[in-house]
């Protein structure tokens, strides 16, 4: 029973975990496990203990929150670097960028057109020796 450290300790009242210091009044009571916080006619978070009596709920809530968002901002972060890695390996494993395909692509279409230019120069060549007899 936790009233019985009541006017007591707070190291005496923490010994038994089911119980809660209040400091403000110098309570021992049973911890209202049904609410993740004491309510406040019970205690004040500023004047509540558990578990331990040098950490009191409003700053181990403070606290929480802020390794909370550490952490967050630090997987969002890592994240975010991940993908850019990712991202800039895979335009470099595609090949050449789209200047070089663009010039590719020209070259291949001038090697064509140069190519029916001389198939037509030759049927000409061709048509102009067979009607002078110099096949």
């Amino acid at each position: 029973d936790c009233h019985q450290y009541t006017n007591k300790s707070c190291e005496e009242c923490l010994k038994n975990v089911t119980c809660l210091w209040c400091a403000s009044s110098r309570r021992c009571v049973e911890y209202p496990v049904r609410r993740v916080l004491p309510p406040a006619d019970l205690c004040e978070l500023r004047s509540a203990r558990w578990g331990v009596c040098w950490v009191n709920f409003e700053a181990l809530i403070i606290a929480m929150s802020v390794v909370g968002g550490t952490i967050l901002v630090t997987l969002g972060v890592c994240c975010c670097c991940c993908c850019c890695k990712k991202k800039s390996k895979k335009q470099v494993s595609e090949g050449p960028d789209k200047d070089e395909e663009r010039a590719a692509r020209e070259r291949e279409k001038r090697r064509v057109r140069q190519e029916e230019r001389r198939a037509e120069m030759k049927s000409r060549h061709d048509e102009i020796r067979r009607k002078y007899g110099t096949v």
